[in-house]
């Protein structure tokens, strides 16, 4: 990025100031580093944002903000209903509340590599990963309608967890206001063998361990100790994500002008948040909440049933957090000393609640909310925790992941998936995968360097470090 058209505010904060048609400043959280490296296109999209009916404050983007579709990836913005904001289809993102959710185990390194290959292969065959690839449940359209209504709730229900797993979900595993009438039938259809399935791109599950605790009291909070195992499950809403955000893109782009909305790109397709349209897709986009929701309880229940049968005497798996990076929610916050509701899109950007939060639950509230951010097959993760004043910086925003410091073709012309399995495994991280290709334009290389980013976010006052995160197995899409 070209840093001349940007204000350097601190060491890790940047703006752009308004001009043109924007409404409010563009602000990037980044050092010199990750900001010489995000591509232009991010500093175009941002500006874009900012200009959009109804925003407030700023356009934020993350530190692993990086090119999106109408959206940076990493990008956050608020929108007042009362002040003509909209709701965006591209500011939520196709794959609707795409999140991570965490699981702590009683094992140690030792135990794993004592049964490494097994336990890859049996994960690999109990949750099924790649494009379009189905699983062994399917349900039928009434099915997916009480789904899309219940979320977790409505898995667990069905014998698919535990109730205790509902305090460590955002929104208590269920998203209210969901209309699962708004959603098609094609995207149903979609689903209908999807649930219990990780899915391709950057989705993964992946068994890692502790290798560093930097907050000693949180961490324990958190339950997490050093050389302990935890299992990360990265994916979201599959086939019916895609197919709600790709149907409602295209009414919002034909109903633009009925709007009198002007579009700085056609892929920024938005309707008024108190519009008919813009009522429409929050309740189908809180449907794909909760299949996300869902989807991950489902893989949950799968996991637990590998875990049990590897490990019998130590097998139970306790649910940390599970929270999404690509939603639309109603939150609450102070706007020039007036309490407003206002609809936080976050496109690739995970929420992340300080301490004292009312939506936190009773043990999580002396900590904050666990944050988590995942590095590329290879490379290391992080727990963090929300900071107390992030809801002025960036309304209760962090980064999600390390962002792609190469496009997927650029990955494919230089590294072959065959050979990165290899070279992973002789570092002792085992990969499986449906697909060489998949791996390949998933490189670890492919991407910025998550340590950076998560120094980053912890130095702006977004998120704060607890505990590091080293890869043993990775089931990729």
């Amino acid at each position: 990025m070209d840093i001349n058209r940007i204000k350097q505010v601190s060491e890790t904060e940047w703006m752009a100031h308004p001009h043109g048609t924007m409404r409010v400043p563009g602000v990037i959280f980044a050092d010199e580093v990750l900001i010489r490296e995000m591509d232009d296109k991010v500093y175009e999209q941002m500006v874009n944002v900012a200009t959009l009916p109804g925003i407030v404050k700023a356009s934020y983007v993350m530190p692993d903000g990086h090119w999106g579709y109408g959206f940076p990836i990493g990008g956050v913005a608020a929108f007042d209903p009362n002040e003509g904001g909209i709701i965006s289809g591209g500011g939520v993102g196709f794959d609707i509340s795409c999140g991570v959710r965490c699981l702590l185990s009683q094992q140690t390194r030792d135990d794993v590599e004592k049964v490494k290959e097994a336990l890859a292969h049996q994960l690999s065959r109990s949750i099924p990963a790649g494009m379009g690839r189905g699983g062994r449940l399917t349900f039928s359209l009434s099915e997916l309608d009480e789904m899309l209504m219940g979320g977790a709730k409505w898995a667990i229900a069905q014998g698919y967890g535990e109730q205790a797993d509902l305090m460590r979900i955002e929104e208590h595993g269920c998203m209210n206001g969901a209309q699962p009438y708004e959603v098609s039938d094609k995207a149903k259809k979609r689903q209908q063998d999807e649930m219990g399935t990780l899915g391709s791109g950057n989705h993964y599950l992946e068994v890692q361990e502790v290798t560093e605790i930097y907050q000693d009291k949180i961490a324990d909070a958190f339950g997490l100790s050093l050389g302990q195992i935890v299992i990360c499950i990265h994916c979201g809403s599959r086939g019916l994500g895609h197919q709600i955000g790709t149907e409602f893109l295209r009414d919002m782009a034909l109903k633009a002008e009925e709007y009198k909305i002007k579009l700085p790109d056609r892929e920024l397709a938005c309707a008024p948040i108190n519009s008919p349209l813009g009522q429409r897709y929050l309740g189908a986009m809180r449907a794909g909440i909760n299949c996300a929701l869902a989807n991950r309880q489902i893989i949950t229940h799968l996991l637990r049933e590998v875990w049990d049968l590897t490990f019998p005497e130590k097998s139970s798996l306790n649910l940390l957090y599970d929270v999404s990076h690509n939603t639309c929610k109603v939150e609450d916050y102070l706007v020039d000393g007036k309490l407003k509701e206002l609809y936080i899109h976050r496109k690739g950007a995970t929420r992340a609640f300080g301490p004292g939060h009312p939506s936190l639950p009773p043990l999580l509230q002396k900590t904050g909310q666990p944050v988590f951010i995942g590095g590329s097959m290879g490379t290391v993760s992080y727990v963090l925790a929300g900071m107390k004043g992030a809801e002025a910086r960036s309304f209760n925003s962090s980064c999600h992941g390390a962002g792609r410091a190469l496009s997927r073709h650029q990955a494919l012309r230089q590294w072959q998936g065959k050979q990165l399995i290899k070279d992973l495994e002789d570092q002792g991280i085992l990969i499986r995968s449906p697909s060489y290709r998949g791996v390949a334009e998933e490189a670890p290389l492919a991407y910025k360097d998550v340590t950076a980013v998560v120094n980053v976010s912890e130095k702006a006052g977004l998120s704060t470090k607890i505990a590091k995160l080293v890869p043993l197995i990775c089931i990729k899409g």
